[in-house]
């Protein structure tokens, strides 16, 4: 197999502003909403770190610098627990960015659409293959969905997207793609109408891209919205560099809906041994 070049950079697109979840997402991104103890973003920097990635590049909005705080160090902080004797909880805050990983923050000055908010992070990205990564899908595998990708890559070299089947009727909220029998795409196409979608299998949340995808970006102007689509320039890519479907072990929340996030909490909740006995007899009792 030949070497490929290695995936090193994550994105991660952070400007929306979460009005599903407003007011709650009024003065706090969406992207630091908890799961139990642990904001979403984090969840999503761990995941991308596992799969190799060293450089971290978040494209922002005017009401994100809480996510910047978060991956800060916070002297402050760090000082009073040490001083109270709070190692376990000082060692906690000093982890949640480990050493040898650099932040990168791009501010997107207009919510020009997910595939814009990817071309704002080609100066940081270069010329090199990279993640991807929407906070909004959590995906909970033994193993994290963007390091299973990275295996796909370096067998094929190629692009891969993350998809899972979706109900019929749910294909106008998802980019939907066609597939020949070795899950190499064929189409893909932008929230289609169930009655005209060439299938039920949808992206969701987590790409792997080789950087051709950039000039692809570009070209295409602005798609569906006014806005500029990263499904467009990943139907553009198609036309000269093969793109991979995968299907991904492990369970995702849509935790851009209410329903998704609190499923989330429960589900995390209940793998927490110092809560999942109390919050088991809450449960029980509300039937």
């Amino acid at each position: 197999m030949a070497s490929r070049p290695p995936v090193r950079t994550a994105v991660f697109p952070v400007a929306g502003r979460g009005t599903r979840f407003l007011p709650a997402t009024k003065a706090m991104p969406k992207e630091m909403l908890p799961i139990v103890d642990k904001p979403l973003i984090q969840y999503a920097v761990e995941e991308a770190i596992a799969a190799g990635a060293t450089r971290l590049v978040f494209v922002t909005g005017s009401t994100k610098r809480s996510i910047e705080d978060h991956f800060d160090r916070d002297a402050d902080l760090e000082r009073a627990l040490e001083t109270t004797g709070k190692q376990d909880l000082l060692a906690l805050v000093r982890g949640i960015l480990p050493p040898g990983i650099s932040c990168i923050y791009i501010r997107q000055g207009e919510p020009l659409g997910l595939g814009h908010a990817v071309l704002c992070a080609r100066p940081a990205v270069g010329n090199e293959p990279f993640f991807v990564h929407l906070p909004d899908d959590l995906i909970r595998a033994p193993r994290g969905a963007l390091a299973q990708m990275r295996d796909h890559y370096e067998q094929h070299g190629a692009s891969v997207l993350a998809v899972e089947n979706v109900p019929q009727e749910k294909t106008s909220s998802y980019g939907i793609v066609d597939v020949d029998a070795a899950m190499k795409l064929k189409q893909i196409v932008e929230k289609p109408d169930p009655s005209k979608a060439p299938s039920n299998l949808a992206v969701v949340g987590r790409y792997l891209l080789r950087p051709a995808v950039f000039d692809m970006l570009e070209r295409i102007g602005r798609g569906a919205g006014g806005e500029i689509q990263l499904t467009d320039g990943i139907a553009a890519l198609l036309r000269q560099d093969p793109v991979y479907a995968f299907r991904f072990a492990g369970h995702r929340y849509d935790c851009g809906s209410k329903l998704g996030y609190i499923q989330a909490i429960v589900d995390f909740a209940m793998d927490d041994a110092a809560i999942c006995g109390p919050l088991k007899q809450h449960i029980a009792a509300h039937r």
